[in-house]
């Protein structure tokens, strides 16, 4: 695996980026937690010029805050064909699937698991995912799970120590 060629980071929402449970409002919408961790590695594999795209089966408008929130602006909502999506990210951004990362947790997203370089399951995804996965989290989905694998991926292309300060906007020197 060339770690060092990974750039994209593409990330299924239900189950990745929250815990997969969706809760009814008494409005009658829908309401979604999103673990803060995750939100910090984004921010900060952002900084360190990663992409990251979003894929969601579902549409709402909590998934729109937390994607502007994190500064995300490639998001595929309501999608049924996710390969498809997968598909016109790697056209829009002009990347090579070798360069991509991508995690999920359910059936929809075996078909982009199987066509990047990186597949990564969710400590609790079906296991047809985890088996078709290179990684699996020891963390579950919306319980940081998405932080473990960019503080996995930066390691691994040797740039932890460097994130690490930048996020806490020091200089790295004692």
């Amino acid at each position: 695996m060339n770690w060092a060629s990974i750039e994209l980071l593409v990330l299924d929402v239900d189950g990745v980026l929250t815990d997969g449970r969706i809760l009814s409002s008494v409005e009658g919408g829908w309401e979604k937690s999103f673990y803060v961790q995750d939100g910090c590695a984004i921010k900060l594999w952002s900084q360190m010029g990663g992409q990251v795209a979003i894929i969601s089966g579902r549409s709402e408008p909590a998934l729109d805050r937390r994607a502007a929130e994190l500064g995300i602006q490639t998001v595929f909502k309501g999608v049924s064909d996710k390969t498809a999506a997968l598909e016109a990210i790697l056209s829009s951004s002009e990347t090579d699937a070798r360069c991509v990362a991508y995690v999920g947790d359910d059936l929809p997203d075996l078909g982009p698991m199987s066509r990047v370089a990186f597949p990564v399951a969710v400590a609790n995804a079906h296991s047809a995912v985890k088996r078709s996965a290179l990684y699996v989290t020891w963390r579950a989905g919306g319980q940081g799970a998405v932080a473990e694998v960019v503080e996995f991926l930066l390691r691994k292309q040797g740039r932890w120590s460097t994130a690490s300060y930048t996020a806490i906007g020091v200089d790295g020197k004692s």
